[in-house]
């Protein structure tokens, strides 16, 4: 059984009609049933249930041993952790759209090591954030042949203009993380520093792409990859969200203000006050004419540790959010029908093999480049 949670959401939305493509028939879950009847009865009448987030129980009876229970329901540190929660005690496969780096953190620390104990399985962030970069990054490991120092993954989006292209929930999520620490990899641990408190240029065919350090799966997986391939030495890994635009110099400025405003004694309140203010502004739904237009490439490099690259791998897409859609959409068929590797916190390729989750990206339109 397949249970979708959040399907009247954006993102869960899209989520819901592309596994509809793939012939799957989920459970659509959420508070508002009334509105989940109307996206069900255009899917073709799938069945519908009802479940709270402030409810966990409601939550609970939903699922059992080896399901599939998919999370859209965001921002994930306010709402994620009840559809978690019940699949570690279920002893289900659990999926999310989740590009929060705190919640990634607390999956993999917290929930993980419970699951392990229950026997459920947890992949989170399995969408445009970030089962590219994990892709990239493993081919990358593959193809480097010896043992790796260090791995940069690097996120970039192009084609976007003055529409708006992110949904009113990823724009909450994004202000919510303001306020949070981030995380990176070094000396063979996960080490917490500000959110977008590390910034580059990156120049792809002569464009520069201002971006900003961001906490990922790939800190986890990644290092779990080599030490399985027996290069145990993977000391650092980084990666980098960067979008197409001018204000290079405003772009870092920010990257230098906004962890020092957050120590100001009541900041972090008034920073939550004002996204809040701003979310308002923000239309539910993406520009569809712009987003159409948005492309992405996502590139992963390994390096020795005297800095000289040993390998690197691409892959490119083009709208995030279908590829999001299509990605839990196929991993949800793919864990329903075949299972996943094992129990506890697991990155894309653990969970799948890469070999699997190179074909499965491939059919999706991941392109390898």
């Amino acid at each position: 059984m397949i249970v979708l949670f959040g399907a009247t959401g954006y993102t869960g939305g899209r989520v819901a009609q592309s596994m509809v493509r793939r012939g799957l028939r989920p459970i659509l879950a959420g508070r508002n049933t009334a509105r989940l009847q109307v996206l069900a009865s255009r899917l073709g009448n799938v069945e519908v249930a009802r479940a709270d987030v402030a409810d966990p129980a409601s939550v609970q009876r939903l699922i059992s041993r080896n399901d599939v229970l998919v999370s859209t329901v965001g921002p994930f540190l306010r709402l994620g952790e009840p559809a978690l929660r019940a699949a570690v005690e279920a002893g289900a496969i659990y999926f999310d759209s989740t590009g929060e780096p705190p919640f990634i953190r607390r999956v993999f620390e917290d929930f993980g090591p419970a699951a392990q104990r229950t026997g459920a399985s947890l992949i989170t962030a399995f969408g445009y954030d970030y089962v590219p970069g994990n892709l990239a990054g493993a081919l990358a490991l593959h193809g480097a042949r010896q043992s790796v120092h260090r791995i940069d993954v690097v996120y970039l989006i192009g084609g976007v203009g003055r529409a708006q292209v992110i949904s009113g929930g990823t724009f909450g999520s994004a202000a919510g993380l303001l306020t949070e620490q981030s995380f990176t990899w070094r000396d063979g641990s996960i080490q917490p520093e500000p959110t977008a408190s590390r910034f580059r240029i990156v120049k792809v065919a002569g464009a520069e792409y201002p971006a900003v350090a961001v906490g990922a799966t790939e800190h986890y997986a990644l290092p779990r990859l080599a030490a399985a391939a027996g290069w145990a030495d993977l000391s650092e890994v980084d990666v980098y969200l960067g979008r197409r635009a001018p204000a290079t110099r405003l772009a870092q400025l920010a990257c230098q203000v906004v962890p020092a405003l957050l120590a100001v004694p009541g900041a972090r309140s008034l920073v939550g006050v004002i996204g809040s203010l701003a979310q308002r502004f923000v239309a539910e739904e993406p520009d569809p004419g712009a987003l159409a237009q948005v492309n992405s490439h996502v590139v992963a490099t390994a390096y020795d540790a005297s800095g000289a690259e040993l390998a690197q791998a691409s892959v490119e897409s083009g709208d995030p959010y279908q590829l999001t859609a299509d990605l839990l959409a196929w991993a949800a068929q793919r864990a329903a029908e075949h299972g996943v590797s094992g129990p506890g916190a697991l990155g894309p390729a653990e969970a799948f093999g890469l070999d699997v989750l190179a074909a499965g990206a491939r059919e999706v339109g991941l392109r390898r480049c």
